[in-house]
């Protein structure tokens, strides 16, 4: 079939179909099983990972804010901007200015493993953010970034520039690379699977014999 594009993506696809696929090709382990919930819509999010790497910090920081600015600036249209902050809740590194800064860029959506402020305002702007939790602090002296566009690792699982990145309600799976033409056809083509059984149960037909039938759940 034609190249399945993020479009079509976002309207057939969800997280744990992207799942199921990774599986059956051997990536067992490419969601986060920490509480990083979406604060600000749930809606499924698809783009392109555009990676972060925060530090703790206990100084006056010399050069406030430069990498995180520089990294909101570069993100191209379908970027999902990946702020990996080891769970730190020491300050909300996620806001409404970043928010808006990254929209503007053609950024679709953020995945915070920390904390975020500004909640109320984010949400009307249809613009997802998943995180940890909330918390009023400013990040300036308490957090920042000191690399982009590199691997970063949330709860083990690593994202790279450029990785192909689905979030929703039931969770946040990443693809490499190495594998997404694949993962995403057999994902595609199990969800239309469903349809079909999902049809055939509702109309009398037993989901043992479902399942001996079509070979899906």
């Amino acid at each position: 079939m034609a190249e399945i594009t993020l479009t079509m993506m976002r309207a057939e696809l969800y997280s744990a179909v992207v799942s199921d696929a990774l599986d059956g090709l051997g990536f067992p382990h490419q969601s986060p099983r920490l509480p990083l919930r979406p604060w600000t819509g749930n809606e499924l999010l698809v783009g392109r990972c555009k990676t972060t790497l925060w530090v703790d910090m206990a100084h006056v920081d010399p050069r406030p804010y430069e990498l995180e600015l520089q990294a909101v600036d570069a993100c191209q249209p379908d970027d999902v901007l990946i702020a990996a902050a080891g769970g730190s809740l020491r300050s909300g590194i996620w806001g409404e200015l970043l928010t808006t800064a990254a929209k503007n860029s053609g950024c679709v959506g953020a995945i915070i493993d920390g904390a975020i402020r500004d909640v109320a305002k984010i949400r009307p702007m249809n613009f997802p953010v998943f995180a940890r939790a909330t918390c009023v602090y400013d990040s300036l002296n308490r957090q920042r970034v000191v690399d982009v566009d590199i691997p970063v690792e949330i709860d083990g699982v690593r994202f790279c520039a450029g990785d192909l990145v689905f979030a929703d309600e039931d969770g946040i799976v990443v693809v490499p690379q190495a594998v997404e033409k694949e993962a995403i056809q057999k994902a595609w083509e199990k969800v239309h699977a469903e349809n079909e059984v999902r049809d055939a149960i509702r109309n009398g037909l037993k989901a043992v014999d479902a399942f001996a039938k079509y070979g899906v759940l």
